[in-house]
């Protein structure tokens, strides 16, 4: 009797570091990608701000475009990994800093993906066409992967 205490003994610690080596081998990895926008950031550049306080407040910009006047986007994305799983997007943004023709800011857009399409967390609308959408999907597609 004695004997078999011992073997199931034996049996059921073996199970349960089985499952623990199991259970143990899923782990999640987070990934920040691009720019991190600090808390409060965009709220320190006001309308008619001039280029440099953008550039003091916010960095050197991912990408500039002139496709209707001078444009700072700032590009970031937010993703994990489970175990052997392929990574998974959780979050893109583009952080979009428009400037008039005197360099000062027009205004400031804060660009993501809601349903699929590209949505502007700041003016809470869609923009829908042009030639700004066109490099706005094209960021994201390309950021995306």
């Amino acid at each position: 009797m004695g004997h078999r205490s011992s073997v199931r003994s034996s049996l059921s610690l073996a199970a349960t570091l089985g499952l623990g080596l199991l259970l143990g081998g899923c782990f999640t990895q987070n990934y920040q990608r691009g720019y991190i926008l600090a808390d409060g950031a965009l709220e320190q550049i006001p309308l008619g701000a001039p280029q440099e306080q953008v550039l003091i407040s916010l960095g050197t910009p991912s990408t500039v475009a002139t496709v209707s006047g001078e444009v700072f986007y700032y590009i970031s994305s937010r993703s994990e990994q489970t175990s052997f799983l392929p990574e998974k997007v959780l979050d893109q943004r583009v952080v979009a800093v428009y400037f008039d023709k005197n360099r000062r800011v027009q205004r400031i857009a804060n660009y993501g993906l809601q349903d699929g399409k590209v949505f502007d967390h700041i003016s809470r609308t869609t923009p829908t066409s042009g030639q700004e959408m066109s490099y706005l999907v094209y960021i994201f597609k390309i950021f995306g992967k």
